[in-house]
């Protein structure tokens, strides 16, 4: 027998259906426009007006954690169906019963404001006629659903099939699945120093951990600008993978450095406390937009010549010394911080964007005087964004080869490097402290 509807006025507290239908219209602009996630909340006027900081954290982790867990949370919405393998429709049904199971299972939202707020969403989303269907499908996983999870394989549940086979050509069964079960820990807020001199200081001051890479890591949470130190531009976030490859120029002093798709210009800021001449390019207006802004705050705009082009067919006046080419990429490695990203990608979008890499690589090569240093790094967990991309723009350039990069430069995390000598970082390394970015870094020298 089906229980009966609540009321809909029955134990809201205040704001609680607001907050659920900005959740649900987020969800509606990522899967139904398949638009990222980090985007949808920059352009959701519900989410930038909700003026309660605890209000906004809830949203966003609610649309987070349903995101992060949709494998896992579809799994249990099939087991409740007393028809197995009908398919719920419309979208908006399916959204309402994904949010109302995450504040089940994985947030510990007691039941009957999960269930009372679900269920007056789908009335007031046009689906009174559903009402009873998600009263009873969201009772039944608040009673089973927990017991369920322990029979959940939560590694392949949350991971797209067609990623995980990938990984498991590239690293081997057992690194797939540590890789997929790594994902699901959300990432923590990594920060370059400005001044390296002043590492200690911040990193007591912000009360966080120095890296060996010495990327200061913090515990996430508030507003970024609200943290000391940002305004006055003394740090930047940066994940620590994403800071390793600017290092590995080593001094650059007086040199000359393009940095390749360079917004929103960490790698940049990097290049010129370093001591180089950067000239910093994108493609994207908008972007760079937002780069000079960055760069303003961190008091090294007059030091950085941007210029609005593609890197696929820019050249510079004459060669340069060096050149940082952080390529387009299918953003595998944010899964921690970017959940999106593993359900709005598909195989067609990996073969687009290595095409996308190997023309950049090729015009890159132009770019340098004879001895120069070209890196190259993809934020990617497919080798085909990487190693392979590598290996195959070396058998076509004999005069490059790879210039092995070392431990100690790394601050001696050598299990990082792999056989050529090339930076392999996986989500579960520096596990202890909290993992890190996929990440693939390689060196090469023009001869």
């Amino acid at each position: 027998m089906t229980e009966p509807a609540p009321k809909e006025s029955d134990n809201l507290p205040d704001n609680a259906l607001e907050t659920r239908k900005i959740a649900m219209q987020l969800m509606q602009t990522v899967f139904d426009k398949n638009q990222p996630l980090d985007q949808a909340f920059d352009n959701s006027n519900g989410f930038i007006s909700l003026k309660d900081a605890r209000d906004r954290g809830f949203v966003k982790m609610l649309v987070t954690t349903t995101v992060r867990r949709l494998g896992q949370i579809d799994d249990l919405i099939r087991r409740a169906q007393s028809k197995q393998g009908q398919e719920i429709s419309p979208p908006a049904l399916h959204n309402i019963l994904r949010l109302g199971v995450c504040q089940l299972i994985f947030m510990d939202v007691p039941s009957y404001a999960a269930v009372n707020t679900m269920v007056t969403l789908a009335g007031d989303s046009g689906l009174s006629r559903q009402k009873a269907f998600v009263n009873a499908m969201l009772r039944k996983i608040s009673r089973a659903g927990k017991e369920w999870t322990t029979k959940q394989d939560i590694p392949r549940l949350n991971t797209p099939e067609w990623i995980l086979a990938k990984w498991i050509e590239d690293y081997g069964i057992r690194n797939a699945v540590e890789i997929a079960q790594a994902n699901m820990d959300e990432s923590p807020l990594d920060l370059t120093i400005k001044n390296e001199a002043d590492l200690d200081y911040w990193e007591k001051n912000l009360g966080g951990t120095t890296l060996p890479t010495n990327t200061v890591r913090v515990e996430a949470g508030g507003r970024i600008d609200q943290i000391s130190g940002f305004a006055e531009g003394h740090w930047w976030v940066q994940d620590a993978s994403a800071a390793i490859p600017a290092k590995l120029f080593g001094d650059l002093t007086g040199k000359k450095v393009v940095d390749l798709c360079a917004a929103p210009g960490g790698k940049t800021a990097q290049l010129v406390t370093q001591g180089a001449e950067v000239i910093a390019l994108d493609r994207s207006a908008r972007r760079i937009v937002r780069f000079n802004e960055n760069m303003e705050r961190l008091g090294v705009k007059d030091k950085v010549v941007t210029e609005a082009a593609d890197a696929g067919v820019w050249m510079p006046r004459e060669p340069l010394d060096a050149v940082l080419l952080d390529a387009p990429f299918t953003a595998t490695g944010t899964l921690r911080k970017r959940p999106d990203v593993a359900w709005l990608k598909h195989p067609k979008d990996l073969e687009s964007l290595a095409n996308t890499q190997a023309r950049l690589l090729e015009n890159a090569s132009g770019m340098l005087k004879s001895g120069g240093i070209l890196i190259y790094c993809t934020c990617s967990l497919f080798k085909d964004e990487g190693e392979n991309q590598i290996d195959a723009f070396l058998s076509a350039h004999p005069d490059y080869s790879r210039s092995p990069i070392c431990s100690e430069e790394i601050g001696g995390m050598s299990e990082m490097i792999d056989v050529n000598g090339d930076l392999r970082i996986l989500p579960f390394h520096l596990a202890t402290n909290g993992g890190m970015d996929g990440f693939y870094v390689a060196r090469l020298v023009k001869a």
